[in-house]
């Protein structure tokens, strides 16, 4: 199973917001430079995690993004559900006609269920903490006090 890139850089960006500070807001052109990701697929990306409730946006000057809740509250596997697209395949009767008969959706729905138990197990703080290799390739000479 693959993420959509939608996915993975929904993670990636939690990661960074996580990575800050808790008093430091940033933009969304930080964030897509960091990861060196398009600013219009970042865009569509932070509206949706914020309509989800992982990020405030603040506008304004002094505006910007940042974690709409602390990291520990974030299951990676919630953030999934959220953002993934989690069909497999397309068991449609017009699309497939063995779909009355198939075995393969029940197979498949198992695997996508066991994907998210494990990834359950796991929240944005466990991501970032005592991870200071990635608060310097993220922030660089900024410091973080671990996990918002």
């Amino acid at each position: 199973m693959q993420l959509t890139s939608f996915t993975d850089y929904g993670l990636r960006a939690l990661i960074y917001l996580a990575a800050l500070p808790p008093d430091k807001m940033t933009s969304i052109s930080e964030v897509t430079e960091t990861y060196g990701v398009s600013r219009n697929h970042m865009v569509k990306i932070i509206h949706q995690l914020s309509r989800t409730g992982y990020v405030d946006t603040v506008r304004g000057k002094h505006g910007g993004i940042r974690l709409g809740k602390p990291a520990r509250q974030i299951g990676i596997g919630q953030v999934i559900r959220d953002l993934e697209p989690l069909q497999l395949v397309n068991c449609h009767g017009d699309f497939c006609h063995i779909t009355p008969a198939c075995r393969l959706k029940t197979v498949l729905r198992d695997a996508v269920t066991a994907f998210l138990q494990e990834l359950d197990r796991y929240t944005l703080a466990d991501l970032v903490a005592d991870n200071a290799p990635l608060y310097t390739l993220l922030l660089g000479d900024k410091t973080s006090s671990g996990p918002r």
